[in-house]
C-alpha cells in the first residue's frame, strides 16, 4: 500500500497529536471551578461511554479522516493507452501581403477564418499554432482544446502584420522543432505563397526533417495592391503600384513533400475536404500513447471507520444537565 498524498498525512498528523496531547493533558474546566463531590452529582449516568474513552473514539475518527484524505491505494502497475488523432502545426501568414483585399475583408482575416474552419473539423487532433513573416513565433503550443485555439488565432489582427520579406524556412524550422517528438510529422500553411525568393530552400528543409506540408493558399490570381498601416496601396520604385497575387508554387512543394495544397474559397467544404484528405494519409496511425497508473482506491475504508467512529462518539455525549435531573428525581 502507499498513499497517493503523502505530503499532506505528514503534514496534518503533526497538529493532530499536538491537538491530543493538549486534551490529554488539560483539565476540564469544570473540574477547575467546583469540588469533587459537586461533579459527582452533576455528572451523567453510566450508560454513557466515560470521556477518556469517548475522546480516544474522536480522535481515531479524525486520525482515518487524516489517512483517508491522503489517499491510500494498491498500485497494479501501468496501462498504455495509445491516442489517435493526428498532430499538426498550423502556421498562419502574417507578412505585408495578407493586408491585401481581394478577399474580404482581407487576406489576413479570411486566413483567420477558414483556419477557424480547419479546426473544427480536426475536433480530436492536437493542433499548435504558429505565426510568420521574416521571422516565426508560437502563438499556442500542441492542444486539443479548438475553443482556446480559436480566441488566440482571433486575437491575431492587423497590427501583427510584418511589411519585412516572409522567411518561409525559419516557419518550417520552427515546425520542425515543435514536431521533434511527434510521431506525424504535418505541417499546414495558411498563405498567399510568397514569391520565388521567399520559397528557397524550403522543400530541401521539409525533406530533410520529414514533414508533410499542406497548404491554404490565400488570395487570387488576379490580385491585389500591397497596404501600408494606414490602408495606403504601395508604390513601387518606378511609381508603379506593388501588386500581390497568389502564388502556387507553395503548393508544387507542399506536393512534392507527399501533402497537397488548396486554394481556399467561401464555404466549408474545402477546409473539411482537407481535414479528410489529411485523416486518410494518416488513418490508423497513433499520435502517441498516454501511460496511466492502474491502482485500487483503499480511502472509502478509513473514510467509513471515521464516520462510523464520529457517530459513536457524538450520540455517547450525555445531554446538558440530563444526570442531574435524573438524580433529582430519584431523590
Amino acid at each position: 500500500m502507499q498513499f497517493v498524498y503523502p505530503q499532506f498525512f505528514w503534514v496534518m498528523i503533526v497538529p493532530f497529536l499536538v491537538f491530543v496531547f493538549l486534551v490529554v493533558t488539560n483539565k476540564d474546566k469544570v473540574s477547575r471551578i467546583f469540588s469533587e463531590k459537586v461533579l459527582e452529582r452533576l455528572r451523567a449516568d453510566s450508560d454513557t461511554l466515560p470521556n477518556s474513552l469517548r475522546n480516544l473514539v474522536l480522535f481515531a475518527a479524525v486520525f482515518l479522516m487524516i489517512v483517508a484524505l491522503a489517499r491510500p491505494v494498491i498500485p497494479k502497475g501501468e496501462k498504455v493507452i495509445n491516442v489517435k488523432g493526428i498532430s499538426a502545426v498550423i502556421a498562419l501568414d502574417i507578412s505585408g501581403s495578407m493586408r491585401s483585399k481581394d478577399l474580404y475583408p482581407n487576406r489576413l482575416e479570411f486566413a483567420k477564418k477558414k483556419l477557424s474552419e480547419l479546426l473544427d473539423a480536426m475536433p480530436s487532433d492536437e493542433i499548435a499554432v504558429t505565426a510568420f513573416a521574416h521571422n516565426a513565433f508560437v502563438l499556442a503550443p500542441f492542444t486539443s482544446d479548438k475553443a482556446t485555439l480559436k480566441q488566440i488565432v482571433d486575437g491575431v489582427d492587423e497590427s501583427y502584420i510584418n511589411m519585412a520579406s516572409t522567411d518561409f524556412v525559419a516557419m518550417a524550422d520552427l515546425a520542425a522543432r515543435l514536431l521533434r517528438d511527434k510521431k506525424q510529422k504535418v505541417l499546414i500553411v495558411f498563405s498567399d505563397g510568397g514569391d520565388k525568393e521567399d520559397l528557397k530552400g524550403l522543400a530541401a528543409l521539409l525533406k530533410k526533417r520529414g514533414i508533410t506540408l499542406y497548404a491554404v493558399l490565400v488570395g487570387t490570381k488576379k490580385g491585389a495592391p500591397v497596404l501600408d498601416e494606414q490602408g495606403r496601396p504601395l508604390k513601387l520604385r518606378n511609381g508603379d503600384l506593388a501588386i500581390t497575387q497568389l502564388n502556387e508554387a507553395l503548393g508544387k512543394i507542399a506536393r512534392e513533400s507527399g501533402g497537397d495544397f488548396v486554394v481556399a474559397g467561401y464555404g466549408k467544404s474545402d477546409m473539411e475536404a482537407l481535414a479528410q484528405e489529411i485523416h486518410g494519409k494518416f488513418s490508423g496511425k497513433n499520435r502517441g500513447a498516454v501511460h496511466i497508473k492502474e491502482r485500487v482506491e483503499l480511502f472509502v475504508y478509513p473514510l467509513a471507520g471515521a464516520v462510523i467512529l464520529l457517530l459513536m462518539g457524538l450520540s455517547s455525549m450525555p445531554r446538558a444537565g440530563e444526570g442531574f435531573r435524573r438524580r433529582r428525581s430519584a431523590q
